[in-house]
C-alpha cells in the first residue's frame, strides 16, 4: 500500500464498498428474518387472510362497474396483511400490483390464485351471496314472468345495490326490530354491513337445558318472527332492475332452446329463480347455458369485469415505510461515519507530504533555494518529492552558476577596460607617448572586449534557442585544412607544429562558419597551452554514419577531476581554467552549443602532463 497512491485509493474505495455491502447485508438479513418469522407466525391463518382479501376484492367488484381506483384497496390490503396482491385482466394486463407501486416488482406467479367474476353463474361471490336450498317456493305461469328472477343470487344480497335512502330505511327498520325483540325479553343487536344494510343478531329461543339459541337475520333459512318486518330483507331497487333484465334474457333463451321450466320465488330475498320442472332430473347443458348467460349479461353494466387474482409474499423491504426509513437512515449514517473516519485517517497521511512540498515551494518562491523536503517511501508522492528536490538542486546550481558568471564577466571586462583607461590616462598626462605601439595595444584590448561581447551574445542566443545555423553540404576534410591554415601563423609564432590528418573527402551537411568557429576554438586553445616544440594535430575520420573531428596536442594536459566541468561557463580550475576559457572563458561552452545545434556531441580526454584530445562527432546528414 506504500507503493502507489492509486492502490491506496483503490483500497479505500474497496473498504467503503465493503462497508456498504455489509450494511446492505445486515438490512437484508434483518428484514428477511423478520419477514420469515412473521410468515411463520401467520402461516396457520394464511388461508383466512387470503379469503378475506378475496372477499373484499369481490365486494369491490360487485359494488363498482370497473376496476378503476382498486389500487388503493390493493395497497391497503397489502400493508395490512403483508401479502403481495396483484390483479390482471384475462389477457394479462396488470390492473393493480402492490409490488410495482414502489417500483419494478418481480414477475407474477405463473398461475393465478383465483378468478374474480361476480357476474358469472356460480362464480366468485362473497359468502353472503351464496344461496342454498329454498324451503318455500311458488309456481308461476309463463305469463307472469315479468319482474321475476332466475336465481336470486346477487353480489352481497340482500344489501347489494342499496342507495343511501334505502340504507337509512334499513337502519331504521333494524333499530325498530331490536326494540321489539328487547321488549319481549330477548337479546338483540343490529350491525351495519359493508353494503349499507343491517344485520340482526337475536335470541330466537332456548334449548332444553335453557341455553339461548341465537339467530342471524338475514339468514339462509330464517325463522319467521313478528318483530322482524319483511322489508328488512327486501332486495334493492337496483337488484330488482337487474332481476327483471335477467328474467327477460333467460326466458327468451329457454323458450328458444325449447326448455321447460318453472319460476320459483326465493326467501328471504323476495327474488325468483328458474329451475327445471322435473327437479330430480339433471339440468341440461342448454338450460345451464341460458341461465349463466342471462345472469352475466344482466350484471355486466353494474359490476367490474372478470379479473385474475395473484397472491404471494412481499419480496422487497419497503425503505419508504416509517421503520424502513429509520433503519436505512441509521445504516447510511453508520456507513458515512466509517467512510469519513477512514478518509480522515488516510487523507491526513496523503496530505502531509503535499503540505511539505507546498511549504518548500513557497520558501523557494521567497528566495530560499536551499529548501528541500524529506522523502520516505517509494510511491507517487515520494517520486514527486525526489523530483522536487532534484529541481531545487538544479535551480540552486544554476543560480550559483549565474552569480559566478556575472562575477566572471565583470572580471573579464574589468581587465581590458582598466588597461585601456590606464593607457589613455597615462597618455593624457604625458607619461606614455601616444605612438603606434600604444595604439596597437589599445586595439588588442578593444578586440578582446569585442570577442567577449560576441561570445556572450552567442551564448544568449543558444540559451534562447535562437542560435541560427545555415546547413549545406561541405567537405569536412577541406574545412579542417582551412582551420589549420588560418591558425598556422599563430602556431609558428608559438613554436608549435600544427598539422592536418585527413584521408580523403568527408561530405557532411553543416554550417561552414559555425563548425569552423567551433574547431577554431579548440585549435586556438591547443596552441596556447602547448609548449614550444610541441605538436597540435587536427584529424577527420569516418565513424559509422558520421565523422569525428579531433584536435590532439601534447601540452600540459588536464587532471581527471576537472574534465566533467570543462564546458561550463567561466569554469575555474588550477590546471584547466586557461584550457577551458579560450581567452574569454566562454570558448568551450560556445563550442558545445555549436556542436549540439548540429545534433552532434563533444568530448574531452586528457592526462596531466601528456596532452589532451577533444573530439567532435557530427552526423553526415
Amino acid at each position: 500500500m506504500r507503493r502507489s497512491i492509486l492502490l491506496r485509493f483503490l483500497g479505500l474505495s474497496l473498504a467503503v464498498a465493503l462497508g456498504a455491502v455489509i450494511a446492505t447485508a445486515v438490512i437484508a438479513t434483518y428484514s428477511t428474518t423478520e419477514k420469515l418469522q412473521g410468515e411463520l407466525d401467520q402461516n396457520t391463518s394464511q388461508l383466512q387472510v387470503d379469503g378475506d382479501i378475496y372477499s373484499q376484492l369481490s365486494t369491490y367488484a360487485a359494488d363498482n362497474a370497473s376496476w378503476s381506483g382498486v389500487d388503493k384497496l390493493v395497497s391497503s390490503l397489502s400493508d395490512k396483511t403483508g401479502r403481495r396482491i396483484a390483479l390482471t385482466q384475462p389477457d394479462g394486463t396488470v390492473l393493480a400490483d402492490s409490488a410495482r407501486m414502489l417500483g419494478a416488482g418481480p414477475d407474477l406467479p405463473s398461475v393465478p390464485a383465483a378468478t374474480i367474476d361476480v357476474s358469472a353463474q356460480g362464480g366468485a361471490l362473497p359468502m353472503a351471496a351464496v344461496s342454498a336450498a329454498v324451503p318455500r317456493s311458488m309456481t308461476l305461469t309463463k305469463a307472469a314472468t315479468a319482474g321475476v328472477s332466475i336465481n336470486g343470487q346477487y353480489p352481497g344480497a340482500p344489501d347489494w345495490g342499496l342507495t343511501p335512502d334505502e340504507s337509512r330505511q334499513r337502519e331504521e327498520l333494524a333499530n325498530q326490530a331490536v326494540a321489539c325483540l328487547q321488549a319481549t325479553g330477548r337479546n338483540a343487536e343490529a350491525v351495519k354491513t359493508a353494503g349499507g344494510g343491517s344485520q340482526l343478531t337475536y335470541e330466537s329461543g332456548k334449548t332444553a337445558n335453557g341455553t339461548a339459541v341465537m339467530q342471524f337475520q338475514p339468514a339462509i333459512a330464517p325463522v319467521k318472527d313478528p318483530c322482524i318486518p319483511d322489508e328488512l330483507n327486501a332486495p334493492s331497487a337496483k337488484a330488482k332492475k337487474v332481476n327483471e333484465d335477467e328474467v327477460r334474457r333467460a326466458t327468451s333463451c329457454l323458450d328458444a332452446a325449447g326448455e321447460t321450466y318453472q319460476l320459483t320465488a326465493t326467501a328471504p330475498d323476495g327474488l325468483y329463480a328458474a329451475v327445471p320442472i322435473d327437479s330430480e332430473s339433471p339440468m341440461s347443458d342448454s338450460f345451464a347455458s341460458c341461465v349463466d348467460t342471462a345472469r352475466t349479461e344482466a350484471l355486466a353494466p353494474y359490476v367490474a369485469p372478470e379479473a385474475k387474482l395473484y397472491l404471494g409474499a412481499k419480496s422487497t423491504f419497503n425503505v419508504f415505510s416509517g421503520e424502513g426509513l429509520a433503519r436505512t437512515a441509521a445504516t447510511a449514517l453508520g456507513v458515512l461515519l466509517i467512510a469519513a473516519l477512514v478518509m480522515v485517517f488516510t487523507g491526513r497521511r496523503l496530505v502531509r507530504p503535499i503540505l511539505a512540498l507546498t511549504g518548500a515551494a513557497q520558501r523557494m518562491t521567497n528566495g530560499d533555494h536551499a529548501a528541500r523536503v524529506p522523502v520516505t517511501g517509494r510511491d507517487e508522492v515520494a517520486r514527486l518529492g525526489h523530483a522536487f528536490n532534484a529541481m531545487a538542486e538544479s535551480i540552486q546550481h544554476h543560480d550559483h552558476q549565474r552569480k559566478a558568471m556575472v562575477s566572471d564577466v565583470a572580471h573579464e571586462l574589468r581587465t581590458p577596460l582598466a588597461n585601456i583607461k590606464g593607457y589613455l590616462v597615462a597618455s593624457e598626462d604625458g607619461v606614455v607617448p601616444l605612438d603606434r605601439e600604444l595604439v596597437t595595444s589599445l586595439l588588442e584590448e578593444a578586440g578582446l572586449l569585442e570577442r567577449l561581447v560576441a561570445d556572450l551574445q552567442d551564448l544568449a542566443l543558444a540559451d534562447a534557442g535562437k542560435l541560427r545555423i545555415h546547413p549545406e553540404l561541405k567537405d569536412l576534410s577541406e574545412l579542417a585544412q582551412q582551420v589549420v591554415s588560418a591558425h598556422r601563423p599563430a602556431a609558428e609564432g608559438a613554436g608549435v607544429t600544427l598539422t592536418a590528418s585527413v584521408s580523403g573527402p568527408a561530405p557532411a551537411v553543416v554550417d561552414n562558419a559555425r563548425i569552423r568557429q567551433a574547431l577554431g576554438n579548440l585549435v586556438s586553445n591547443a596552441i596556447r597551452f602547448t609548449p614550444a616544440d610541441g605538436k597540435v594535430m587536427v584529424g577527420v575520420r569516418r565513424v559509422g554514419n558520421g565523422y569525428n573531428l579531433t584536435v590532439t596536442d601534447n601540452g600540459t594536459g588536464i587532471s581527471a577531476e576537472h574534465l566533467p566541468y570543462l564546458f561550463d561557463r567561466f569554469y575555474r580550475a588550477e590546471h584547466s581554467r586557461s584550457r577551458a576559457t579560450g581567452g574569454s572563458g566562454l570558448g568551450l561552452a560556445i563550442t558545445k552549443h555549436l556542436v549540439e545545434a548540429h545534433r552532434g556531441t563533444i568530448a574531452a580526454a586528457s592526462r596531466l602532463g601528456q596532452g589532451s584530445t577533444f573530439t567532435i562527432h557530427l552526423p553526415a546528414r
